[in-house]
């Protein structure tokens, strides 16, 4: 793969999606379907999602792609290939909170090495540099970003903002926890990489899609994601696309 020209495409294509995403939730009262899952789907995941599909698919047409909002894509078996959730966080959209991400990923061999999240709302770009180093954009300037030293006796946990049920903050309650706070979408994993949290735990049900941009951020910032059961690294190109519980981390934090 040459990541010279993907890297810079995936955040073009990120950008321009989020800015389109951006007009519908600037705009009057939009549409909520329901898909197959019973999960919300809106006008913008669908325009966002073709904006993507075409500029990858005109790039790189001999990659496979995978993107949530094509259920015709969900059929392929690969371990290499585009992976997209054009708008992570369609609950958060839809009531207008501002924790929703437009994801793009590239995973080789089971390993995502190369991922964009950007948070149109709040004005949030992370992205992993061709070099595979992770940076946040800000007005314009990208800077390196690393995962913090965490403090075991003060730990800083994030989690999801829809799905904090007892099983999750039992698991969170093994922990010396400084504080908590909650966040949706992929989000979470960018603060593990920035280093505003420690912890990302998902005791979930989650897709390929909805982690694999994140995790690529985080990796490309010093952390890592590691299956809960084992704490062996989540891998990706699974049958399904569904994940396994999962945990997401600085370096350091001595995982329960």
């Amino acid at each position: 793969m040459d990541f010279g020209r993907l890297v810079p495409l995936m955040r073009d294509l990120a950008i321009a999606a989020g800015a389109r995403i951006m007009e519908v939730y600037d705009g009057p009262d939009f549409e909520v379907r329901s898909k197959g899952d019973a999960s919300p789907v809106t006008e913008a995941d669908e325009a966002a999602d073709a904006i993507i599909s075409a500029g990858l698919r005109a790039a790189f047409p001999d990659v496979a792609l995978i993107t949530e909002e094509q259920a015709a894509s969900h059929g392929q078996r690969a371990d290499t290939f585009l992976i997209v959730d054009p708008l992570d966080g369609t609950k958060e959209f839809v009531q207008r909170r501002g924790d929703f991400t437009v994801n793009i990923a590239y995973v080789e061999k089971g390993v995502p090495l190369r991922g964009v999240v950007f948070a149109p709302a709040q004005g949030r770009l992370f992205y992993t540099r061709p070099d595979g180093v992770s940076v946040e954009e800000v007005a314009g300037v990208a800077r390196e970003i690393r995962v913090g030293a965490p403090d075991n006796a003060a730990l800083m946990v994030v989690a999801s903002k829809s799905h904090r049920d007892a099983a999750l903050e039992d698991y969170i309650a093994r922990y010396a926890v400084k504080d908590s706070r909650s966040a949706g979408s992929s989000l979470k994993f960018c603060l593990v990489a920035t280093g505003e949290a420690d912890l990302y735990p998902r005791l979930g049900r989650t897709m390929e899609w909805d982690t694999a941009a994140g995790d690529a951020v985080l990796r490309g910032a010093g952390g890592r994601v590691v299956r809960l059961d084992d704490h062996s690294d989540l891998r990706y190109g699974k049958d399904g696309w569904d994940n396994p519980h999962f945990i997401a981390y600085a370096p350091g934090v001595v995982l329960k």
